[in-house]
């Protein structure tokens, strides 16, 4: 029997957490303006690394579909790339399990190790791609239109845009 007692197998329970973005308009927030690369591979480490010192994008002055052009080098291999700042009123967060102090995570109710906080946040993002130029064309600035499409969607409706939309259907 599953936990509602009804012998009809079991369903795996959301987890359910807390983001505290409560520094969002903290100045202390860390702001990783040009810090955020989204790289064209995976990288199975997770730590603490000198990036700095070895990747260091540069301006190439050449700009396509209205996108400057930056090109930087890693691991011996030439990427291309290109900063898209996030849309009006987005904005960017690094979030981290909030510190529980001194106290062991398995102490602590459920709802208090699943809660997170801002780490930093970002305005910008820089994608590379390692074949090919960036455009307008790349699935990673097309994926920011499907902003718009769901703001259209979830916008109130008034009955003057009904109306509107009713009177432009009957002239045609």
């Amino acid at each position: 029997m599953d936990r509602d007692g009804n012998g009809q197998g079991s369903c795996a329970m959301g987890a359910f957490g807390s983001v505290d973005l409560s520094r969002f308009n903290d100045s202390t927030a860390v702001d990783l303006k040009g810090q955020v690369h989204q790289l064209p591979c995976c990288i199975k480490y997770d730590g603490p690394s000198s990036v700095s010192h070895y990747f260091k994008p540069k301006s190439t002055g050449i700009e396509v579909d209205g996108l400057k052009m930056e090109e930087a080098y890693f691991r011996g291999r030439k990427l291309q790339g290109t900063t898209v700042h996030l849309p009006q009123g987005y904005s960017g967060f690094v979030i981290g399990k909030k510190s529980l102090g001194k106290r062991k995570a398995s102490d602590q109710p459920e709802e208090i190790s699943n809660s997170w906080e801002m780490k930093a946040k970002f305005q910008s993002i820089t994608f590379w791609n390692h074949d090919s130029l960036p455009s307008q064309n790349d699935a990673f600035v097309r994926s920011f239109h499907w902003l718009t499409v769901t703001k259209a969607l979830h916008q109130s409706v008034t009955p003057e845009d009904l109306e509107s939309a009713s009177n432009s259907q009957q002239a045609k």
